[in-house]
Parts: C-alpha cells; structure tokens; sequence
C-alpha cells in the first residue's frame, strides 16, 4: 500500500481506503440477533483482507443502516491506534438530534473516539449553515473531550457550494465526488489545497460509471487497464487527492484496485494514450463542436426554470452516447427526484422550453441543448430509482 498526507491533519492516508455502504446487512438499524451469521463473517473477511493489504483507513456513516454496528463487533480485532476510523452524521438545525446520532454512532462502533468525524450531505445552502451554527460548535466540544480527532464534510452539493464549505476554514478534510467522467469539482479540490484540507474521493468506481461491470466499448478504450484501474490512476496521478474510497461488499473487490499500485510512478507514459483514444472516441460519438461547447455558459440547476438539472442530464447523454455507458446513465438519470438533494432537480420529463430559450440565450448551441434534453428523457428515462446511503 502507499500512503499519503492527510492535509492538516497530518495522518498517513493509505490511497484506497474501506468505504462501509456496500457490506452491511440493512439500511435501517436492526436488532442484533437479526443479523445473518454468513453476512457478519463476510463483512469481517471483508476488513481482515482491507488490513492485510494495508488499507488502514475504514469509513462509514450513520445514515449507512447496520455497517457502524456490524464494524463494531470486528474493530476491536485491529490495534486501534493504527487504525483511521471514519463515521458520518447528517447536518441538522436540531442540536438534540446531532448529539443523539453521533452518540449512537459511538456506541455501535464501540469507540471511545473517532478519528475522523464528517458532516454528511452539505449539499444545499441551508446544510452549509446548520453545519456552521448548530454542528460545529458541538464538534468543537467533542474534540476537547477527546472523542472526535478531526472534522471534514461529505458533499454531492454544486461545486460553488463546495467551495464555500472549503473556504470557511473550518473543516480538515472533504469527502467528495471527482473523477474521468466527472470532473467539474476540481476547483473546489484546488481550494481545499490552499486550506491544506485532505481530499478523499467518493464512489470513484460506481458513481465513477459503474467500472465494476464496464461496457465493452470502454474496456477496449481503456486497455492495457481494466476502466477501474484506469480511474484509479487518472484520480490518483494528481496529488491533492489523497484516497479513494473502495466500496467492498466481499473481500475480492480490492484486488483489482490493488493493480494500480505499481504504476502510480508510471502514470505519465501510461495515461496519455487511453486519454487521447477517450477524447477521440467522445469527438466522434458526439461531433467536436459539442464536445467542446456542451457545457459553456450552462447554468446551475438552482438557476435553471424548472430546476431542470441541465448539466447533469446532457453530461450523462454523452456519456452514453460515447463510451455506451447505457446503463449507468440511466441509473443516475432515474436518480432525479426520488434522489432529493442528493441528486438534485429535475428530469427533462416537462420542459418549461419558453423560459429555458431565454436561459439559454448565451449558450453556443441553445436549440442543441432543447432537442437533447428532450433525447435524453427519451433514452434513458423510464422507472424511478430509489436512492440508497449516500447516492
């Protein structure tokens, strides 16, 4: 394994770390004695192999169902000073209710402490400011107590909300989305590299477009590497991301991850192909013009008619469109709605067209953008999804 500096905190980050939504039994607390015995054995195999190959590094969260309690039972197995044990708790104007949730996180991990502590969804303004008011204050306390180490936020909010977060100067670390497919968020990575905050990436592999089960035309794209491996190395060639969260439902998914290890030193000879076929293979899919001018002067989903989530929905066309990532693009697409803030506005279902022209007016391509709208709910519309932990 290799390790990075964690930002301020100074803690040696191992780049891939054991993210806790995957392996758990429910995503409701249950009642111990509910707890299958093959689903505890998996999830303890699961951490023994996390350790074994040096991923010192587990995270979890509150909202995650039975994975604090299910960790709970096998944490006490690892010398707790070298572990780094993250949790996460939801922000909220309710004091009472933040204590409560952190306090259960604490006794279903069977810490005394925590070693790293996130506010969990800034993803709206008004989360940015319960966190500053109601949140921080008692995170504050908790650090005089010795229960908590450091504290960072989890984020799928806009990346000017993002940035904001970082800019207060209040949080050691962020937990957020960055990779190939999805790339928007790295001027708030570069503003949490002046707050020397730790940059921890979520979901790289299944938000990062299913790389667990990659369309063909994207593994002949990327090859001589698996699209997993191939988005691990583009992540981690740049060196304010710190880790990357892997997250296993079996003790076998780290090792293909376990590849990139080798050619983290080589990832200037071995990107630049696989980039250059990716960009040719997107041009040609979607004609040059709109790959370069898709995304300019293109509004935020708040600032859009409708709520229209505009650049999420043309960015997941084209990648379907490109690379046949058919199936993923429909999954997120679904996602609009039933994925509240997580996943915010809305779909292309009812296009208020009239007042999106006018919004549109400095777009390159303003009709381009209505017919593809339009082709996108058509394509990739269909079923509703249902959001689980952490979208």
């Amino acid at each position: 394994m290799q390790y990075r500096r964690f930002g301020r905190t100074e803690l040696p980050m191992p780049v891939f770390s054991c993210g806790g939504m995957r392996y758990q039994y429910q995503w409701q607390d249950q009642d111990p004695a509910a707890i299958p015995k093959d689903n505890q054995e998996n999830l303890r195999a699961t951490i023994h192999r996390a350790w074994e190959v040096g991923i010192t590094h587990i995270e979890t969260a509150r909202g995650y169902g039975t994975s604090e309690m299910q960790l709970g039972w096998v944490l006490g197995e690892f010398p707790r000073e070298k572990l780094i044990v993250q949790t996460k708790v939801a922000p909220t104007p309710d004091a009472q209710v933040f204590t409560e949730k952190f306090t259960t996180s604490l006794r279903y991990l069977q810490l005394e402490y925590v070693d790293l502590l996130a506010i969990h969804g800034i993803n709206l303004p008004e989360h940015l400011e319960w966190s500053l008011q109601v949140c921080l204050p008692l995170v504050r306390q908790w650090q005089r107590e010795g229960r908590v180490r450091f504290v960072g936020f989890s984020t799928h909010g806009h990346v000017s909300l993002i940035t904001a977060a970082i800019n207060t100067g209040e949080f050691d670390y962020v937990n957020l989305h960055w990779y190939y497919i999805f790339q928007e968020n790295w001027p708030a990575i570069l503003a949490a590299q002046k707050q020397d905050m730790g940059v921890f990436i979520i979901s790289p592999s299944d938000k990062g477009g299913h790389l667990y089960n990659p369309p063909e035309k994207l593994v002949q794209l990327c090859r001589p590497l698996h699209p997993m491996v191939f988005n691990d190395l583009f992540c981690l060639s740049h060196p304010q991301v710190h880790t990357l969260s892997v997250g296993a439902a079996r003790p076998t998914d780290f090792d293909l991850h376990l590849q990139t290890l080798p050619l983290l030193s080589q990832a200037e000879i071995v990107l630049p192909p696989i980039l250059q076929r990716l960009e040719q293979a997107a041009i040609t899919a979607l004609g040059r013009d709109w790959y370069e001018q898709w995304a300019v002067n293109l509004p935020a989903w708040f600032e859009t008619p409708g709520q229209i989530n505009m650049p999420l929905i043309l960015r997941l066309l084209n990648l379907a469109e490109a690379f046949d990532l058919w199936e993923y693009s429909r999954a997120r697409y679904r996602m609009l709605g039933p994925g509240g803030h997580w996943v915010p506005g809305r779909n292309a279902a009812d296009l208020p067209v009239a007042a999106l022209r006018a919004c549109l007016a400095r777009h390159p391509q303003p009709e381009e953008v209505l017919r593809r709208l339009q082709r996108a709910h058509q394509v990739l519309g269909g079923e509703a999804g249902r959001r689980l932990g952490g979208a």
